[in-house]
């Protein structure tokens, strides 16, 4: 491993401190670890203190090391031997992290690197001109079906072309990065097939049928061990309780015609009514709605189905009883995610104070 030091003196601020909002959020965290173990936090310190900064300076390494009661040079030890840490500035509009390993290399990575010394800088961990943009190549990022991709903060831009990154890099550039949708950037949803479904993609056919079991009588008959080494069956002459077929009819009898196969159970819950007592009350849409992604569990998805039945706000979540619960449950056919999420503690406290609030009851900013 190459030898990682800190930036010089002249990069280097004269202090650190968390926000108010990563305060809460950093001691929520040390909350987390056992007494005599909060030094197992470091690593999540760190990484928080470099998405505030935008690298990890020498002053918060040292914070980091008050804080948790380290010897510096532990702290310092992490930060300089996990890469993940720069340890000098970066671009403050964007660093993209460029994939170098074998899938993205062979599906044009090469050429996502030659984008970058020509729109940022020629060496990697070097920023632009008015240093908003930097780069480096890095080990694989877990997106080798969509290969070849970037990082860029904590999104990924996959199926990447040069001229798709060099469209992002000037979005970036320009302070309008959140107009780029993350992920592939073709027609693939995540990781789907390029070119669409291949597998299960005909609507008439039917799953097979689930074999019947044989009826008890034409089943084998097994021998107890010490008497024979070969099973009795149906067909076996030396059964005396059993009576060969004559020739022309099968040798398996029929099942006694009292005997009727088992329906297939319908396992899937029905979708209860909208006209059912139970469904929660549901407003008008307000000028402007509260963002639902923001709970664990809802996704884009199931933010517009939550918003077709009239639930646009935390409020309303956070008052949800039982029977409402349930229901929304059965509608979104969740099968009791709503409660294993706990939507509605999540909801009480993105009501009650926001972000701050969230971050203070449950350790972590909201998805």
């Amino acid at each position: 491993m190459s030898v990682r030091r800190l930036a010089e003196e002249q990069f280097q601020p004269a202090g650190f401190s968390f926000n108010e909002e990563n305060s809460v959020w950093a001691e929520a965290t040390i909350r987390k670890y056992p007494e005599g173990r909060q030094q197992s936090a470091v690593i999540p310190l760190l990484m928080r203190a470099q998405e505030q900064d935008g690298w990890v300076t020498r002053a918060a390494i040292e914070f980091v090391a008050e804080k948790l009661s380290m010897p510096y040079i532990r702290v310092l030890e992490v930060a300089t031997f996990y890469t993940q840490f720069q340890l000098k500035p970066v671009g403050t509009r964007a660093h993209v992290q460029v994939c170098g390993t074998t899938p993205c290399m062979l599906r044009g990575a090469e050429d996502l690197i030659k984008v970058c010394k020509s729109r940022i800088h020629a060496e990697p961990f070097e920023r632009n001109a008015d240093g908003t943009l930097s780069w480096e190549e890095v080990e694989c990022q877990g997106a080798c079906v969509n290969a070849p991709m970037v990082m860029i903060f904590k999104d990924s831009y996959e199926d990447l072309t040069p001229t798709q990154l060099e469209h992002i890099i000037d979005r970036f550039q320009a302070g309008k990065g959140s107009d780029i949708k993350p992920g592939p950037q073709i027609d693939r949803f995540h990781s789907a097939p390029a070119g669409g479904l291949t597998a299960l993609t005909d609507a008439d056919v039917k799953p097979a049928a689930k074999p019947k079991a044989l009826p008890l009588d034409a089943e084998t008959v097994a021998v107890p061990p010490s008497n024979a080494a070969k099973p009795v069956t149906a067909t076996d002459e030396t059964n005396p309780a059993i009576k060969s077929p004559a020739d022309g009819e099968t040798a398996l009898p029929e099942a006694s015609p009292k005997a009727k196969p088992a329906k297939a159970e319908n396992v899937a819950a029905s979708q209860p009514s909208l006209d059912d007592k139970n469904r929660p009350a549901g407003i008008e849409k307000p000028e402007v709605p509260d963002d639902l992604k923001m709970i664990s569990g809802v996704g884009p998805k199931i933010e517009g189905i939550l918003n077709t039945i009239g639930i646009y706000t935390f409020a309303q979540i956070s008052g949800w009883k039982k029977a409402e619960r349930e229901w929304v449950d059965g509608y979104l056919k969740f099968s009791g995610r709503i409660e294993r999420d706990d939507w509605v503690k999540q909801a009480k406290a993105l009501a009650k104070g926001g972000e701050a609030e969230y971050i203070k009851v449950f350790g972590k900013k909201p998805r």
